[in-house]
């Protein structure tokens, strides 16, 4: 019998065994990291608070002998080697990815995939003239959505390829098109809806569109409210013709997704591409431009409210148009995000002939690098010591948010009606670690990770595991004080640090009243109704809980009592939050886009969501 075998063996017997054991005696036992957990509280909590359980229910279910375990194999680094059991164990999120189902190969008559799920399809439509596939409600509300697209309407003519609804609400949504669409002339590709609220999007398009003549493609709503993940973009369209390209509403609402075009539109002969707000109200998207358009000839390129509205963020364009004939570039009020972002221009544009590029209502902090000088304006362009007194002019409200995400302060009145909006938390169940196995596996040691989670090159989980750690490493904002946690000691360290011991944890207790309208019932101020601080932690995206918690400075704090409108009967207990100091937000900010004001003019409240939390004093 090989050692492998053998401690698998091993593992099963004795797990086997403790958790009978656990069952027993799990009141009393003391070495839990529940019970080590309420120890804490009581030594850095103070005496009159009581315990939190909302709090304590996320503590790490394995049972001492467990932890013990586990945590020998952390040190040794051997915990890859037993991740199932480890993953079923502590109550992780880990993914263990299979194989799409093939589909057949070449058809001819047109296709309706709908309420379809997890297929295959390899040279699909190729060389197809007319016609048209559409893939509707494909792998919705799938726990693990996959789907590959080789060759997908290659060498087709006339051909259109609809995507709608595509795998909405998942957890994770995983989709390959390698040469999809290639050498293709005329029709078209549409993807509406595509992956909306999925946890972890993870898309590659390698050579798509390469070699197509006048194949438009579009891009609707395209991972609209999705939570981390990636989208990689390689030799898309490169060698095209005239393959005029639109992202509208690209990554709207997301949280830390990234997306990277290389060698995109590289060698095209009058590619039209336009990104509309694009990752708008996103939470620190990143985006990289590598050698996008270059060599590309008569190309033009147009990026309107690009990042609009978002919380940081940083792009990269390296040798964007590099080599190019008579491209034509504008940005539009780009980058005026919330909390300012980074962008780096390097070789942008250089060696181009007659090229025209221009910067219109640009944002702040960006870095321009051996960019070519010839043929760029800067018109309206923000430097960095101007932003605060900038001409920026509060869009208008639109559809585009969710209503009832943002409110003013007056609507938390006893009696009010307003509408409430899905606070419900669709994040995969997980627990803390304890905190003796956390230590050895430190969200800094990225490469480590990736070992233990079986995280490959370029793999769902490598981008979920690096979009954290990006999240957690970024410099604060202005005013800030924040950090990432992941077991309930380091959160008590951080809340006591910025509040003191005299604390409680505040939540939403349910998710009744979520997307309809709701009456206000009792409401009682946090500190009396007085500007006080808060601590308020979200969870990011992780194989085991973690949360960034950061300090919110001027805020109100409410405890609310939600109705059903007609009985008038108490359906749920929520906490709000108001943000009193708006002047350095941004005036397309998803809550003036709702509420129809600007920086500094009003407050901004929105309820606690379900499963996050906001730390006060006590009152």
């Amino acid at each position: 019998m090989d050692r492998e075998r053998a401690n698998t063996i091993f593992l099963f017997l004795l797990l086997s065994c403790c958790s009978v054991y656990s069952n027993v005696i799990t009141k009393e036992n003391p070495f839990t990291a529940k019970a080590s957990a309420i120890r804490y509280w009581n030594a850095h909590i103070s005496s009159k608070i009581p315990q939190s359980p909302f709090l304590l229910s996320k503590a790490s279910p394995l049972s001492s002998v467990e932890s013990a375990f586990f945590g020998k194999l952390a040190e040794e680094k051997g915990l890859s080697s037993h991740l199932s059991a480890f993953c079923a164990a502590a109550d992780l999120f880990c993914l263990f990815e299979s194989k799409a189902a093939a589909v057949g190969e070449n058809h001819r008559s047109d296709a309706d995939f709908a309420f379809y799920n997890n297929k295959q399809f390899s040279n699909y439509g190729g060389a197809r003239v007319g016609g048209a596939d559409q893939f509707k409600n494909y792998s919705d509300g799938v726990n693990f959505a996959t789907g590959s697209f080789s060759l997908y309407s290659r060498s087709s003519t006339g051909h259109r390829e609809g995507f709608a609804s595509y795998a909405d609400d998942g957890n994770v949504a995983t989709s390959n098109f390698t040469s999809y669409g290639g050498a293709a002339t005329g029709g078209g590709g549409d993807f509406k809806t595509y992956i909306p609220r999925v946890n972890v999007p993870d898309l590659r398009f390698a050579s798509y569109d390469a070699d197509a003549n006048g194949h438009k493609l579009t891009f609707s709503s395209y991972v609209d409210d999705t939570n981390s993940g990636s989208q990689g973009f390689i030799s898309y369209a490169k060698n095209g013709n005239h393959a005029p390209l639109d992202f509208s509403s690209y990554g709207d609402t997301s949280n830390v997704v990234g997306s990277t075009f290389t060698g995109y539109g590289e060698l095209a002969n009058s590619a039209n591409d336009t990104f509309k707000a694009y990752t708008t109200n996103a939470n620190n998207p990143t985006n990289t431009f590598k050698k996008y358009g270059a060599g590309g000839n008569g190309g033009t390129d147009s990026f309107s409210s690009y990042r609009d509205s978002a919380n940081a963020g940083s792009d990269s364009f390296q040798s964007y148009g590099r080599d190019s004939s008579s491209e034509k570039t504008n940005f539009l009020n780009y980058g005026k995000s919330f909390n300012v972002g980074t962008d780096v221009f390097k070789e942008y544009g250089k060696g181009a002939l007659d090229q025209n590029v221009g910067f219109k209502i640009y944002g702040a902090n960006t870095t321009f690098k051996d960019y070519a000088k010839k043929g760029v304006t800067f018109a309206g362009y923000t430097k960095p010591e101007d932003n605060k007194g900038a001409n920026w002019e509060a869009k208008p409200s639109k559809n585009g948010v969710e209503v009832g995400k943002f409110f003013r302060e007056s609507m938390l009145q006893k009696g009010k009606v307003l509408r409430m909006p899905n606070i419900r938390d669709w994040m995969p169940k997980r627990s803390f670690l304890p905190r003796p196995i956390l230590l050895k596996l430190p969200i800094s040691s990225l490469d480590d990770l990736k070992r233990t989670f079986n995280a490959g090159e370029n793999s769902t989980m490598e981008h979920v595991l690096a979009n954290a750690q990006d999240e957690c490493v970024r410099a604060p904002s202005p005013g800030e004080t924040k950090s990432c946690v992941a077991s309930i000691e380091d959160m008590i360290d951080f809340v006591v640090s910025v509040l003191g011991d005299d604390v409680v944890v505040r939540t939403t207790e349910m998710v009744e009243g979520s997307e309809r309208e709701v009456m206000i019932g009792e409401v009682k101020g946090v500190n009396g109704g007085k500007v006080t601080k808060s601590v308020s932690c979200h969870q990011s995206l992780y194989p085991y809980l973690l949360y960034y918690c950061h300090s919110v400075p001027k805020v109100r704090v409410y405890e609310v009592d939600i109705l059903e409108v007609e009985s008038k009967t108490r359906i749920n207990h929520g906490t709000a939050i108001c943000h009193l100091d708006t002047s350095m937000w941004s005036p397309g900010h998803g809550a003036f886009l709702a509420l129809g004001s600007g920086p500094g003019e009003i407050e901004v409240c929105h309820w606690i969501f379900e499963n996050d939390m906001t730390w006060t004093i006590s009152d």
